[in-house]
């Protein structure tokens, strides 16, 4: 088969079931209850684990570590379930990564759907080798009404899959941040501070010659510069390749702080990327190698 059609994200058929987890923090009042008929009008299932549903625990989790995790375990061995979505952000994965059986997850290679406090899920399934999709989710993005095109978005990439050659190239402005022609490597990342958080543990992601992405919502440029001074100070910043910079939303704009820790590394930068807490939020595949065409605002898969 030739290599362009070689399936990195597999297609999900008509009627597929997606596993609802609730990982971090808990779904707002109502949300939960409108799920199914979302999915049922993108032509997809759903199963809901029973975490999600609570009771919470400490103000802020979706229900206590136990339940969560096993929620996580179970959705993954599940043979009815062919992906993996998690209901909403917030807070709590962290908790469970040292918790967390790997070689379940690399038995059963499904796809982990959701962003935010999520990146801390796809920094240890990065050690893994297996992609995920940084993604809205149901209860805090999907269930808007305004929010119509990203579910298109997603569910369609969802049915049709992703491969070797494929080409992402969201409509953006032009950003004053952006500079250089083009770099390769793994796309990693995700949330600014969660994926900082990592740093110095088993689960940060492999930074060496990737591509890292992030964005984040309500982080004052003084909190940015902190967590870039965190990335700068572990190697980070030297080690990448390139940077993919998604949206910094709720907060005074960043972008003298990206300028300066990030433009000085002469390093090929794309900025203004239409993913994080914004809209739209395009499904971005973490996991997979990409390359970085800055001039034309695009991604191509590479495998």
């Amino acid at each position: 088969m030739p290599q362009i059609d070689r399936l990195l994200i597999p297609a999900l058929g008509e009627g597929a079931t997606l596993g609802l987890i609730a990982p971090a923090g808990p779904p707002k009042p109502g949300t939960l209850e409108q799920i199914p008929a979302l999915l049922q009008r993108h032509g997809f299932k759903l199963k809901q684990f029973p975490g999600c549903a609570g009771p919470t625990a400490l103000g802020f989790l979706a229900a206590d570590d136990r339940q969560r995790l096993d929620d996580l375990h179970a959705a993954f061995a599940d043979p009815e379930v062919d992906a993996v979505l998690c209901a909403r952000g917030g807070y709590g994965c962290a908790r469970l990564l040292d918790q967390i059986d790997g070689e379940l997850l690399s038995r059963h290679p499904k796809l982990l759907i959701g962003y935010s406090d999520i990146t801390s899920l796809h920094g240890l399934r990065d050690h893994l080798d297996l992609p995920g999709l940084h993604a809205p989710m149901p209860a805090s993005d999907l269930l808007h009404a305004e929010a119509g095109p990203d579910a298109d978005a997603l569910f369609v990439l969802l049915k049709q899959g992703l491969r070797v050659g494929d080409r992402l190239a969201p409509s953006f402005a032009a950003h004053p941040l952006s500079q250089g022609r083009e770099a390769a490597g793994r796309l990693i990342g995700g949330n600014l501070a969660v994926f900082t958080a990592l740093a110095g543990t088993r689960w940060a992601p492999r930074a060496e010659g990737a591509i890292l992405f992030f964005e984040d919502i309500a982080e004052e440029p003084y909190r940015v510069d902190r967590l870039l001074a965190q990335l700068r100070l572990s190697g980070v910043l030297d080690a990448a390749a390139g940077f993919l910079i998604g949206s910094f939303s709720d907060a005074e704009s960043p972008d003298a702080v990206l300028a300066d820790y990030l433009r000085p590394l002469g390093k090929p930068i794309l900025a203004g990327w239409p993913s994080g807490h914004c809209r739209p939020n395009a499904p971005l595949p973490l996991g997979l190698r990409v390359r970085m065409d800055v001039a034309g605002q695009a991604l191509t898969l590479l495998g």
